[in-house]
């Protein structure tokens, strides 16, 4: 991992989560200098593409398609993610982020399979063109594993202005995302990589609850 030693307030973010910013950071300017590249090698294409590889079901966790939405994911994975990895640990917590990245990415593939299955041929092609990038499946999980461990923590949302506990924030973000899903027919936002990001959260979750290695 990257090691720094100044002060400041990039040094008071944990090991974890600071480095996997840095290599989002760094997967986004590689792909300003070289998209083509980056998009075919490192974004997540279905595995009936031939663009397919194994290894994308990781890499496109740490790709973005614009400052924006690189801003946005690491913004929300730093506010929560923080308290996650100092509850946690550093081990613990990169675990838990990449069972839900992976997990999201694994729910997203097996609904596109599943509304393949209706797809004309011209349907088909694109979904086998289409690639999917970002953490947002993995941030989503961050965010419901922060609902679970302190659901009355209270959240000042920007949009509206107004203070809410954090588990429901966690609902209103599932439902939302889940109502889009459904009803936004071709749209460019994985919204079931949402879903799934919370989905394998709640399992992890629950599990180190049951065998009682919830902080250690």
């Amino acid at each position: 991992m990257f090691k720094f030693n100044s002060s400041g307030f990039f040094s008071t973010i944990p090991p974890v989560v600071k480095n996997i910013i840095i290599i989002n950071v760094l997967m986004l300017l590689a792909t300003f200098i070289n998209e083509a590249f980056m998009i075919e090698k490192f974004a997540l294409f279905y595995p009936a593409s031939p663009l397919f590889k194994p290894y994308q079901f990781l890499t496109h966790i740490f790709m973005h398609g614009s400052f924006f939405h690189l801003f946005f994911n690491m913004w929300m994975f730093w506010i929560f993610g923080t308290t996650l990895e100092q509850v946690w640990g550093g081990k613990k917590f990169l675990i838990y982020y990449l069972v839900t990245g992976l997990g999201a990415a694994a729910f997203h593939t097996g609904v596109n399979w599943l509304e393949s299955l209706s797809f004309n041929q011209i349907e088909y092609h694109y979904l086998l063109i289409t690639p999917t990038v970002g953490a947002s499946g993995a941030v989503f999980g961050v965010l419901l594993a922060f609902g679970m461990l302190f659901p009355n923590n209270v959240i000042q949302m920007l949009f509206p202005p107004i203070p809410i506990k954090a588990k429901w924030f966690v609902v209103i973000c599932g439902v939302f995302e889940l109502v889009l899903g459904l009803s936004q027919t071709g749209s460019n936002i994985a919204h079931f990589a949402h879903i799934g990001g919370m989905v394998f959260g709640f399992i992890l979750v629950k599990y180190w609850q049951r065998k009682g290695r919830m902080y250690f």
